[in-house]
């Protein structure tokens, strides 16, 4: 086995010839980085980048600290990684540990990864639950960053709606430490860059508000909004040091069109937006970490595949080829591109070579979205949300015939109850002079001024008069987000819970349901504590989670070709996440370096939330921890560590519902830890041997 050198080195086998990356990538670091590095890639899930410390900081407790690196690719499928897309992505996994048996966490969401990436503590424990959660107030209720009082539902991937959350719940709504908040407590220099909300999340405590606003943290942040009004500052000296490296003070915008249901999205990858990102790391970031001589944490977000997947045009309105199109896979490519000068950056050093691990990962798999299609054979959603025409403010028919419309569920919903909607992300003035939730009423014939036709961005209040006050005075709280919808009841009213599943086990997009055991044992759902969505977190917990239905094209491909019915602005034939199915818990994972074991497959269920307890292992850190929901060390793939322990398969069903459907629960076992693969509604038309689809 070759030595951790360039990825252009030798690769044994057949694969030898594809694995040949060629020479060091020009845009490395601009000077070798001497120093101790410990680099761990991340598909899919937010990590804190690496901070870069003061004269007169603390120094690390261990004076031979490694560095630690962590990037993120959101979205990466681990069926996507192979020798030709991915080349950087298959050598590192090929020569280092392959974690064939990985896991995102559901819900399969982006800052509900990146929390436990972030802490090692599972999502009942970060009250991160998905990208869109209930909050029980307004955010920006006390007025931070010179907003109004917003929704209840804020949308996490936005640096001031975490600034702010912060500041609603005692200065760290995540209730457990971050091992990028434990680095920089130790002395080590630390840093995030990348995506908007889950790079930040990695050291979250540091976008507190002071006087209202952003102080400049310790860590050095860079993300989608640097430089903008909404952005996290840059001490002198990080601005400074772009300026001289020749790059902007304000991260470009990403420059990929969403489409509509008439025009394609994008054809091509957020390649602009990423190069920065990645010349930042490498000629910016770690030429000061070098400079300062302290050992380093560092994150790395890569927004593609993810992001690409999402907006590609190459499927519009069709599921096949669906996210396995061109544009998706240059998304792929783009990414792996980035990785590569990032690892040539680091291999550039000898010593920083031998003295580096690195850890990949995804926050979540992917699917191509139906608004339209239930299953494999063609059969359509029968929902009453899909029986109206939409049509924006112009007149222009926004949602094609008998699809189902962003905000579906709480249309849904709303009318099954006999109940008013509103719209928590849009408000208008009301009789009074003062600023309401829009209501919303799929009936009208056209959007107008004062009444939507549906939810802006899917979340909806159901019940209540529609104000804006400390507390809704709504009886439900839809909170959208993708492949699954939360459902919040913050009266808790056990007579509307069994009304609304009740309901919910008749409707053809869903999946599965889980219901808060505060409620008891309830016919066709399974227990919010039985996928570790109960714990001890700050923010309100759902009373129940919607787990939307999911099925493939190509059963030969079941993975790759997964399709899932999604609430969202995106088209027919693009691509979400979010959803139980096992195209979305299965990320990719892989790790190398001097305390990785070599051309190891390690074949024991992992997961996201064993990042964390590994990387604190190996840099002899004790990040303070509350809850008990905890990921594991992985032992069995440290050099030296003892063979993976043994684990099960196991299966949770619910009791039967009235109409015989039921939730069934596909998971592993390892001692206490548990690794959720899939989740499904089974019905007598299921076979015993193929219980989801």
């Amino acid at each position: 086995m070759p030595a951790f050198g360039s990825i252009g080195g030798a690769v044994s086998g057949n694969r030898g010839a594809a694995m040949r990356l060629g020479k060091q990538n020009l845009r490395a670091c601009p000077e070798s980085i001497k120093g101790l590095l410990t680099w761990f890639l991340v598909a899919a899930t937010p990590w804190p980048l690496l901070q870069i410390s003061s004269s007169g900081q603390k120094q690390p407790a261990n004076a031979h600290a490694r560095n630690v690196v962590i990037v993120v690719f959101d979205g990466l499928r681990s069926g996507s990684v192979n020798a030709t897309d991915s080349p950087t992505m298959f050598w590192i996994r090929s020569h280092g540990v392959s974690f064939a048996n990985s896991h995102s966490l559901f819900p399969t969401f982006t800052t509900a990864n990146a929390s436990a990436i972030a802490t090692g503590h599972y999502l009942g424990d970060t009250g991160d639950y998905t990208n869109t959660i209930y909050i029980g107030h307004p955010i920006f209720f006390s007025g931070n960053f010179g907003r109004r009082p917003g929704s209840y539902a804020p949308y996490l991937e936005n640096d001031p709606v975490l600034g702010d959350l912060d500041g609603q719940f005692g200065g760290n709504y995540l209730n457990e430490e971050t091992l990028l908040s434990a680095a920089r407590g130790d002395g080590y220099n630390t840093a995030v860059v990348g995506k908007a909300g889950p790079a930040a999340i990695q050291d979250v405590t540091q976008l507190n508000p002071v006087n209202g606003k952003f102080a400049i943290p310790q860590t050095v942040i860079i993300d989608d909004e640097t430089g903008t009004a909404d952005g996290i500052p840059l001490s002198p000296e990080v601005l400074s040091a772009l300026v001289s490296a020749g790059l902007p003070t304000a991260t470009p915008i990403r420059d990929q069109p969403t489409g509509n249901n008439m025009i394609p999205g994008t054809l091509h990858a957020n390649s602009v937006q990423q190069a920065y990102f990645a010349d930042a790391t490498t000629r910016v970031i770690l030429p000061m970490f070098k400079k300062s001589g302290r050992p380093f944490a560092m994150l790395y977000w890569s927004r593609d595949p993810d992001g690409t997947q999402h907006f590609q045009g190459d499927s519009l309105n069709r599921l096949v080829p669906g996210i396995n199109g061109p544009t998706s896979k240059a998304g792929l490519k783009n990414a792996d591109n980035n990785l590569k000068q990032i690892w040539d950056c680091i291999q550039g050093d000898p010593e920083l070579a031998a003295n580096t691990d690195v850890f990949i990962t995804a926050d979540h798999g992917f699917a191509t979205i139906s608004k339209h299609d239930i299953d494999t054979a063609g059969h359509v959603t029968t929902s009453y949300a899909a029986k109206w025409i939409y049509k924006d403010a112009q007149g222009r028919q926004e949602v094609n015939t008998g699809f189902l419309p962003q905000g579906f569920l709480a249309i849904d919903l709303a009318h099954a109850l006999g109940l008013p909607l509103f719209d928590p992300d849009s408000q208008i003035t009301g009789t009074d002079g003062e600023k309401v939730f829009e209501p919303i009423d799929p009936a009208i014939t056209q959007q107008q001024p004062a009444v939507r036709q549906h939810p802006a961005t899917g979340d909806g209040l159901i019940g209540g008069t529609g104000r804006i006050a400390d507390q809704t005075d709504a009886k439900a709280v839809v909170t959208a987000n993708g492949g699954s919808d939360l459902i919040y009841l913050p009266r808790h009213d056990p007579e509307t819970l069994t009304r609304i599943v009740a309901f919910l086990t008749e409707q053809d997009y869903v999946g599965g349901l889980f219901v808060d055991d505060d409620y008891g044992k309830v016919s066709g759902t399974l227990p919010l504590s039985g996928i570790r969505l109960k714990g001890l977190s700050k923010t309100p917990r759902p009373s129940i989670v919607v787990a939307f239905k999911s099925f493939s094209t190509d059963r030969k491909e079941p993975l790759m070709s997964a399709v899932q019915i999604t609430d969202t602005n995106l088209q027919h034939g693009q691509g979400m996440h979010g959803s139980f199915a096992r195209a979305n818990t299965f990320n990719f994972m892989a790790a190398i370096g001097p305390d990785f074991k070599k051309g190891f497959v390690d074949r024991g269920p992992v997961s996201n939330a064993d990042i964390e307890p590994t990387l604190a292992r190996i840099l002899g850190l004790a990040p303070g921890s509350k809850g008990e929901l905890r990921g594991r060390v992985l032992r069995e793939a440290l050099t030296n560590g003892p063979s993976p322990a043994a684990s099960k398969y196991r299966m949770a069903v619910a009791e039967n519902a009235a109409n015989g459907k039921t939730t069934v629960l596909m998971y592993q076992q390892m001692g206490k830890q548990v690794y959720f693969d899939q989740a499904c509604f089974k019905t007598a038309a299921n076979k015993d041997h193929q219980i989801c689809p």
